[in-house]
């Protein structure tokens, strides 16, 4: 037997009835669909090391960290080191402990809240809420290790479970919509169509997005990375040759010449561990507040896109899920330490899936492209990000088909799956979407007379998210202070 047959036979491809290329195409697709993120990340989290909004901060901003001076490109250029370091290490966890075809790396929204909330609204030191980061990911690999966030995952009501995967689907179809410009900002409405005629962008996004949904249509193979490499392609001709200017519909410039030390991240993460107890209160709420939203953040996007794969069994639940649940588990943990905001699974997974992939090596293929990625970051930006978002929009037009395992004639799953599923666009949070449906399942239960078929565990589970956000909502209303 060769070396390709023994790795085929330790990823399962015959179980999963696939091969070398379909799960290397499915495994450059998620990570063309993710990789947005090794620009985005850097530019979320630096504020919060310098300590004042995006706005205040230009080029020549510095600031000290761990006894030496940094300019902020040169702190962008080590947080893109870290994010890829930590989407390496919970991927090949994935990989080879898992086996599942999930990307993983350090959220959005997720790193949001590190900055905007912890760091820039509660005053905490980025330091500190590192080391916070890295407590919520020790306690999420203990609490995976005994099988706890399994037990809580499989509380989660029948409806919520088969409505994530269509949640996430509208959730997904809406942020890429956005991002292409088909769909912008309106004063009287909030949002509205965009303006192909005006916008460079919309116009080659909508012609993008053509060409893959009829290469989907026709089951070519890859039509996502062909829609997305040949919108970017052509973006770079047309601003070669002169049509429009650079920085119109490509990227103004890229991140060069990286610096890969970024041991003055870690350093400032030890800083953090000695600080704890100088706010301890403080240091509580945020790691109960990181572990709150990133357990459910991590639960949604699991089930929702293994609801894709057909991973799914007949109750909705993902069989060894505390498998995956310890990748994001020890990539936050290790995330933390060099410098980076909590690593979850990525909603983007879902655009691997649909082109096939199904196994630990798809996952490998995302971790080798983010490898990779360190000695590429330039070619990397290079590809606009309108593009990238291309992948967004077809998958979630496919993630809706999950709106069919609903049983919409009864009251307590019509609720509480249409809740799942508005909600999460609505408020930009797969954790928010969850939480309405959790919520109203045993409430709507209740009214219909039979509350014998809620448990004592899911009346629990309804009462923590109302518990936590009313201490959430607190805090943002100036209530909660410390």
């Amino acid at each position: 037997m060769g070396a390709l047959d023994t790795i085929a036979d330790y990823f399962d491809f015959d179980e999963h009835n696939t091969n070398y290329r379909t799960e290397t195409v499915a495994g450059v697709t998620t990570f063309l669909a993710m990789a947005y993120i090794i620009v985005v990340n850097p530019t979320i989290i630096a504020p919060a090391i310098f300590g004042q909004p995006p706005g205040e901060l230009d080029p020549g901003s510095t600031t000290e960290i761990a006894g030496e001076t940094y300019t902020l490109v040169q702190v962008e250029q080590m947080l893109a080191v870290v994010t890829i370091l930590a989407s390496i290490i919970a991927i090949a966890v994935m990989a080879f402990y898992a086996k599942r075809p999930f990307g993983l790396a350090p959220g959005m929204g997720l790193n949001a809240f590190f900055t905007f909330t912890v760091v820039l609204i509660l005053g905490v030191p980025w330091q500190v809420a590192l080391a916070a980061v890295f407590v919520e990911g020790l306690i999420f690999i203990a609490l995976t290790a005994v099988g706890a966030r399994e037990y809580i995952i499989q509380l989660f009501p029948e409806p919520v479970k088969f409505a994530v995967g269509a949640g996430i689907g509208v959730f997904l179809l809406f942020l890429g919509v956005q991002e292409i410009q088909l769909v912008v900002a309106d004063e009287s409405t909030l949002v509205t169509l965009g303006n192909v005629l005006e916008s460079p962008i919309a116009a080659f996004s909508l012609a993008g997005l053509v060409l893959t949904l009829l290469l989907y249509a026709r089951g070519i193979r890859g039509s996502i990375v062909i829609g997305i490499l040949v919108t970017a392609i052509a973006a770079w001709v047309v601003t070669l040759a002169g049509f429009v200017e650079r920085g119109t519909i490509t990227p103004e410039q890229g991140i060069e010449g990286a610096q890969y030390d970024f041991t003055p991240l870690f350093w400032g993460f030890v800083d953090g561990l000695s600080m704890i107890g100088e706010e301890p209160l403080v240091f509580l709420l945020v790691v109960f507040t990181f572990f709150f939203v990133d357990f459910f953040d991590t639960a949604g996007t699991l089930i929702g896109v293994s609801q894709i794969a057909g991973f799914l069994d007949e109750k909705g639940d993902l069989p060894d899920i505390e498998k995956p649940l310890m990748a994001d588990a020890v990539g936050t943990t290790a995330g933390a330490m060099i410098g980076t905001s909590t690593v979850t699974t990525f909603v983007e997974s879902s655009t691997g899936i649909e082109e096939g992939g199904r196994t630990g090596f798809t996952a490998l293929v995302v971790g080798g492209c983010f490898l990779l990625s360190l000695a590429f970051i330039p070619l990397i930006t290079a590809i606009p990000t309108y593009a990238s978002y291309l992948a967004l929009v077809v998958v979630g037009i496919i993630m809706l088909q999950g709106v069919a395992d609903i049983d919409w004639q009864d009251p307590a799953w019509g609720i509480a799956g249409g809740l799942t599923i508005t909600i999460m666009p609505l408020t930009m949070s797969i954790a928010n979407g969850l939480a309405a449906g959790i919520i109203s399942y045993p409430l709507i239960k209740a009214a219909m007379g039979e509350r014998h078929d809620v448990s004592l565990g899911q009346w629990v589970l309804a009462l923590s998210f109302i518990a936590y956000f009313v201490i959430y909502f607190g805090v943002q209303a100036g209530e909660v202070t410390f």
